[in-house]
C-alpha cells in the first residue's frame, strides 16, 4: 500500500500526457486536411511537415502515454488492495466502460492517422473539430465518476454529458459562422 500513491501519480500523469497527445493530434489532423486543399507547392510542404509532427506526436507520446498509463491503472486495480475493493464498486464499473470507449477513440484516431500518413482524406475539417470533442467528453465524463465516486447518478451523468455536447457543438457552429465570414 506504501507504494500506491507513486502508482496513481504515475498513472495520472501518463492519463494527462494521453489526453494530450489525443487533443493535439485530432488538431494535427484538421491541420492535414486543410493542407490538402493548398495549392503546390504549398501542399506538398505543409503535408510533409505535418506527417513528421504527426508520427512524432503519436508514436513518441501519445501511444505511450496509453500503454503506460493502462499499466499503471491495471497494476493498481489488480495488485492492490483499494483497487480491488474499486472494483467492486459501481462507479468503478461506469468509469471503466468509458475509459473502453477511450480506446475506441484512441483506435480511430490510429486508422485516421495511418490514413493521413497514407495520403487518404476520408474526413473533412468540420469533421475533425468536431471528432476531436469526443475525448472532451470522455475526459469529463471520466473526472466527475473519479472524484465524486458515484455511479448511482449516472443518470445525472449522462444528461449533464449530454448537455455539454450540445453547448460543444453550438459552440462549434457559432465558431465555424466566424471562420466562414473571414
Amino acid at each position: 500500500m506504501e507504494y500506491y500513491n507513486y502508482l496513481k501519480s504515475l498513472h495520472l500523469i501518463f492519463v494527462i500526457t494521453w489526453f494530450a497527445g489525443l487533443f493535439y493530434i485530432v488538431r494535427l489532423f484538421v491541420y492535414q486536411i486543410e493542407a490538402n486543399e493548398k495549392p503546390s507547392p504549398e501542399k506538398e510542404i505543409l503535408q510533409a511537415q505535418y506527417k513528421i509532427m504527426a508520427y512524432r506526436l503519436w508514436y513518441i507520446i501519445t501511444w505511450p502515454s496509453a500503454v503506460l498509463a493502462s499499466i499503471f491503472a491495471f497494476w493498481m486495480l489488480f495488485f492492490t488492495d483499494l483497487g480491488n475493493a474499486w472494483l467492486k464498486m459501481p462507479w468503478m464499473h461506469v468509469k471503466l466502460c468509458f475509459v473502453f470507449l477511450l480506446y475506441l477513440y484512441h483506435g480511430k484516431c490510429h486508422q485516421i492517422f495511418k490514413q493521413l500518413q497514407n495520403d487518404e482524406v476520408k474526413y473533412t475539417n468540420n469533421f475533425m473539430r468536431l471528432w476531436n470533442e469526443g475525448a472532451t467528453i470522455i475526459l469529463f465524463a471520466v473526472v466527475f465518476l473519479v472524484v465524486l465516486k458515484s455511479a448511482i447518478n449516472w443518470i445525472y451523468g449522462v444528461i449533464g454529458i449530454m448537455a455539454f455536447s450540445i453547448l460543444i457543438m453550438l459552440g462549434f457552429r457559432f465558431y465555424k459562422r466566424i471562420r466562414e465570414k473571414k
